[in-house]
């Protein structure tokens, strides 16, 4: 008779599992992996929490000055100071009302722009190279020159924005649109559409998704060279009032602006990635 054959041992039998086990924590940990989004937020969270234990720290145990950094409850007060007797409340509406404006009528000039000199080179060998040469120079050179041209009111500030933000997203659209495959236009030429119909019902379409990601991305270039405009010629706004609190000295404003500035610019950040995960849900953005 045969001898049977020998038993495996403990360690035989788990070395399996343990490749397993070690593949799927590579695939929870690794490059592009996935995790859960209450993962996300926890950690997200605990990275804020942990810079204001830190700041509290700094100024309670006084290792740093409070006129260099106030602390937390000194900004939190002359904030509600500031929003009880409506100075923040106007300061921030007229930033916004500016912002909005001059970055809806940059956006509505630059997609168009930027969808023709995408789609054709006639296009790009006249438009591309002027945006190109003029989006290297710095906006902080055209404030005094926008003061001249459009005075200290609303326009100026506009004016600013406008020059931040458009030159770069013309570019920027221009790249999403050569990125739509080229057998997308080339399945419309097989069906004989006309270039326009081409650019309405295909080209646009396909790269819709990459220019709202423009548009979320050179919004915060916006709040850049809104406040940029508002600290140098303006009597109100979030910029306006940084400018006078440095005047008298007071960082407790100022931090507490400046804070106000990374809220807003968080929260319209935000609520374009959930506009863009309800309008392209189909392109797997709303993962």
């Amino acid at each position: 008779m045969s001898a049977d054959p020998p038993a495996k041992t403990g360690p035989a039998r788990s070395a399996p599992k343990a490749a397993t086990k070690q593949a799927r924590r590579r695939r929870s940990s690794g490059i592009g992996a996935p995790i859960a989004r209450s993962r996300f937020l926890m950690i997200a969270v605990a990275v804020f929490v942990g810079l204001g234990l830190a700041w509290w720290a700094a100024t309670g145990l006084e290792w740093v000055k409070p006129i260099f950094l106030p602390s937390p409850g000194s900004v939190a007060t002359q904030i509600a100071k500031l929003a009880a007797d409506g100075t923040l409340w106007l300061d921030l509406t007229a930033s916004a009302y500016r912002i909005s404006i001059g970055f809806l009528i940059a956006s509505a000039l630059s997609i168009p722009i930027g969808v023709l000199i995408g789609s054709f080179r006639s296009w790009e060998a006249g438009i591309e190279p002027l945006v190109d040469f003029i989006r290297y120079m710095p906006v902080v050179a055209f404030v005094p020159l926008s003061i001249l041209w459009a005075g200290t009111g609303d326009t100026q500030k506009f004016l600013i924005i406008f020059i931040g933000t458009f030159f770069q997203q013309v570019l920027m659209v221009m790249d999403n649109v050569k990125r739509v495959p080229a057998d997308f236009i080339g399945l419309g030429r097989t069906l004989g559409l006309p270039d326009r119909k081409i650019l309405t019902r295909i080209v646009v379409p396909s790269a819709l998704p990459g220019i709202w990601d423009t548009l979320r991305i050179s919004l915060g270039w916006a709040w850049t060279w809104l406040v940029l405009a508002e600290l140098v010629a303006a009597t109100s706004g979030l910029g306006y009032r940084i400018t006078v609190s440095q005047r008298y000295f007071q960082t407790n404003t100022i931090i507490g602006y400046i804070l106000l500035l990374g809220v807003l610019g968080l929260i319209t950040d935000q609520v374009m990635k959930a506009l863009e995960k309800v309008l392209f849900r189909q392109d797997g953005h709303s993962q």
